[in-house]
């Protein structure tokens, strides 16, 4: 007699601002052994690409829609108004839900403030977290913040709670001295719920975003200078990643459910390239966050392990992006039919290459958009044209004369323009523009949403 395996929980782990460079089993310095343990114990993309900034990529990470299409291509600024996918969107979390899955979010959010934009809006049955971005630790450290706060009644920033249709609350205020500890508290929560979701008879879903390495930054006090090894608050920082990382692993192996639970590591971002926060590797790549579209700017780490489904200790150059990981994660619990089919699904599944079925992810470009809206690069196989690009936060973004093109695996610094080092490599528009206009023929049949638009629907 045999029984019908039960559909497996999935742990999708997002770290921030973290580049391709800085974990061990990317290169890097800082000892990351449960990070390294995960990538050998699954599939490990060396080619994996994310969006221009925080709320893109988790916008794409949770719709697989490219950010361009429902108007979530770039970070909002304070008092911009209302942003983040509108409530049409259908999330991972709806599909989740749906195929009949606890959902829960811990840690930073940035895909919308206000009521019918938040987590337990979006598919998620409960929240804790931060509404938007880190940044806002910060604020009431600023004496003028406080007096205009005061003056306006401003709230200041909080931490907050809820349950779908409870709406939320602020669970404590979100300030620097909660900073430091925020990764933790974040791990406590998704440590409790996989522990009280494997004594349920149903499957579950964490989405647990971190918030290091995101200024303004500071040193859990466990991991502050407690090395000599480690001789920055960069590498302790990446110490404590590790760390929590390993204590999310930990407490699936005590519930019971390593065996039949999807994890997903990654970063949403490049390496921040910042003063404020010293260190960061891009790896080989050229440039980091604020040098879109080159690689160290889009390029991140990326893991995923199924045990006994996925097979372990594969490392690969096959590319992947953010946005495939809605149709992949549905086809790997069965439930492809509830990928949208009323809407531009960008996402492709790579289901079958993770289970070894297939050579290929079925991943052929990726059309990198800025946080202007606008196109800025197409990269197909290892060659990547690009039409703009920026070189630092406090710089234009610039159109060269002709676009720039980059063999990546000859030259992963892209150095060498090949347009003007041999001009007999114009070939190499044509499939990149290919790729272009058929974008630009399904944004005709599917206007992009505005920023913050009231959107219903096709």
């Amino acid at each position: 007699m045999t029984t019908e395996r039960r559909a497996p929980n999935i742990v999708f782990m997002l770290v921030d601002n973290t580049g391709w460079g800085d974990f061990g089993v990317y290169g890097g310095h800082t000892a990351t052994p449960n990070i390294d343990g995960l990538a050998g114990s699954g599939v490990r993309f060396n080619n994996y690409t994310v969006e221009s900034q925080c709320t893109p990529t988790r916008s794409a990470i949770l719709t697989g829609r490219q950010p361009i299409r429902m108007g979530t291509f770039t970070v909002p600024l304070p008092g911009q108004g209302e942003y983040g996918m509108s409530p049409w969107e259908y999330t991972l979390a709806n599909l989740l839900s749906d195929s009949g899955y606890a959902t829960a979010a811990f840690g930073k959010w940035h895909l919308g403030e206000v009521e019918g934009r938040l987590p337990i809006d979006q598919g998620f049955d409960e929240w804790w977290g931060i509404k938007n971005t880190t940044d806002e630790a910060a604020y009431s450290s600023y004496a003028l913040y406080r007096a205009v706060a005061e003056e306006t009644g401003i709230e200041a920033p909080k931490v907050w709670t809820g349950r779908r249709g409870e709406g939320v609350t602020a669970d404590r205020d979100f300030d620097m001295s909660v900073r430091p500890l925020m990764d933790e508290m974040i791990t406590e929560r998704a440590c409790d719920y996989i522990e009280r979701q494997s004594e349920a008879d149903e499957p579950f879903f964490a989405y647990v975003a971190f918030t290091h390495v995101h200024p303004p930054e500071a040193a859990h006090p466990d991991f502050d200078q407690t090395s000599p090894d480690r001789n920055g608050m960069y590498a302790d920082i990446v110490a404590e990643m590790d760390h929590r990382v390993g204590q999310i692993l930990d407490s699936l192996e005590s519930a019971g459910v390593t065996d039949n639970t999807i994890v997903v590591f990654s970063s949403d971002n490049g390496t921040g390239g910042i003063s404020a926060v010293p260190g960061g590797s891009s790896g080989p790549w050229r440039g980091n966050f604020f040098t879109p579209p080159f690689e160290g700017s889009m390029r991140v780490p990326a893991i995923i392990r199924w045990p006994d489904r996925i097979p372990a200790g594969r490392v690969t150059q096959e590319m992947l992006a953010a946005y495939d990981w809605l149709p992949t994660l549905a086809a790997m619990i069965g439930r492809s039919d509830l990928v949208p089919t009323d809407r531009p699904i960008d996402g492709i599944d790579a289901s079958g290459f993770l289970f070894g079925d297939e050579e290929n992810t079925g991943r052929k470009v990726v059309l990198f958009h800025g946080p202007d809206g606008e196109l800025m690069s197409a990269k197909w196989r290892g060659i990547k044209v690009v039409f703009r690009y920026a070189e630092g936060i406090d710089q234009p973004i610039v159109t060269p004369q002709l676009p720039l093109v980059y063999d990546l695996e000859s030259d992963p610094g892209e150095q060498t323009n090949l347009l003007s080092a041999k001009l007999d490599m114009g070939w190499m528009f044509a499939p990149a523009l290919h790729h272009v206009s058929e974008f630009a023929r399904s944004v005709e049949q599917y206007p992009n949403i505005e920023p913050g638009a009231d959107f219903h629907g096709y």
